[in-house]
């Protein structure tokens, strides 16, 4: 067995706190745009801003200093929604390289390979990472430019709803990240590129409590499926401290479980340092074991998904348990749902 770590070791204050803000900040910066455009226009404003429609067409709000800002704002990040996505940008790549260095550095990001001898280069994986936490920010060590793991083609598949938000959509296409849909699973699978995938989703965020971690597996087949019609292995991947580099609330009851199942959105309250959007530097360690080998089948069956997602499962669950005394996790619970 030739186990390896890779870790992300450079960290400067002032770089890491601007790679972050490249990375993470047009999540925050969107979200304030809507909150400031809600309390301080008139709601016949804030609506328009909100839909992203009437705010920059309007001729009365154009005439108006009170809205002009808005109005700019709204005009730049429509730009940012039209300008194409250059995924060989040379200025892109370079810039992704900088997040990676400084942004990977800051909590720091280690990546413990169980066996690289088990991983050819030539061929192509499925990577189901857990957990997802507030947000599944480690899996961004899988990024090319972060030159974490030894695999020379891998894209990470990120919820489709990102690659709508302005400037963060060119961010995360640099970094490597595409659109989390059957299409482009598919696509880069058949074009030799291993695939990096968060199984659980935001739905985990519904079952997160800060005494255990959660993977919402039980009900996720379709990358089961993917990977058995393409007869590509299936990886586990832990990362551990993930959820510590946020602090959380979250409602609970019955209720808002049913609203945020109906919406695909469980929205919280989540903070890092000095009640900040920047994390908390909180090490984070990414297990990845060893690939479980799948017999390719064009047309699996229920039955024959259900015994590879055990599998899977099982897999998920013993590298696990065998990490996390190392990780300095002893007495943390895995609960998969």
């Amino acid at each position: 067995m030739a186990s390896a770590v890779f870790r992300a070791t450079e960290y400067s204050p002032i770089s890491s706190t601007v790679a972050l803000a490249l990375w993470l900040g047009g999540i925050y910066f969107n979200a304030f745009l809507i909150i400031a455009s809600l309390l301080l226009l008139p709601f016949r404003y804030a609506a328009g801003f909100v839909a992203a429609s009437l705010l920059l067409f309007s001729s009365r709000c154009i005439r108006s200093n009170s809205y002009l800002y808005f109005c700019r704002v709204l005009a730049l990040q429509l730009l940012f929604l039209v300008i194409p996505l250059n995924h060989k940008s040379k200025w892109g790549r370079n810039l992704s390289r900088f997040i990676c260095k400084y942004a990977l550095g800051y909590f720091p990001v280690t990546v413990h390979v169980e066996d690289t001898s088990d991983f050819d280069p030539n061929q192509a994986y499925v990577f189901g990472y857990e957990p997802h936490s507030v947000m599944a920010i480690g899996f961004c060590a899988f990024s090319q430019d972060a030159g974490l793991f030894p695999l020379p083609k891998i894209k990470v598949l990120a919820g489709s709803s990102l690659f709508y938000i302005p400037f963060l959509r060119h961010i995360w296409t640099w970094l490597g990240m595409v659109p989390a849909s059957r299409r482009n699973f598919y696509k880069y699978l058949g074009a030799g590129y291993s695939c990096v995938i968060v199984p659980g989703g935001v739905r985990e965020i519904l079952y997160m409590d800060s005494d255990s971690e959660v993977a919402f597996l039980k009900a996720r087949k379709g990358f089961i499926k993917i990977a058995m019609e393409t007869g590509r292995p299936l990886v586990p991947v832990f990362c551990f401290g993930q959820s510590k580099v946020f602090k959380w609330r979250k409602l609970n009851g019955k209720l808002f479980n049913q609203i945020a199942r109906a919406v695909m959105f469980a929205p919280i309250i989540f903070w890092g340092r000095f009640g900040s959007p920047i994390p908390f530097r909180q090490p984070m360690d990414i297990v990845v074991g060893r690939p479980i080998v799948v017999k390719k089948n064009p047309q699996p069956s229920v039955e024959e998904i259900n015994e590879v997602q055990e599998q899977f499962i099982s897999a998920m669950e013993d590298l696990f348990e065998r990490n996390k005394a190392k990780a300095g996790y002893p007495d943390l619970k895995l609960r998969v749902l």
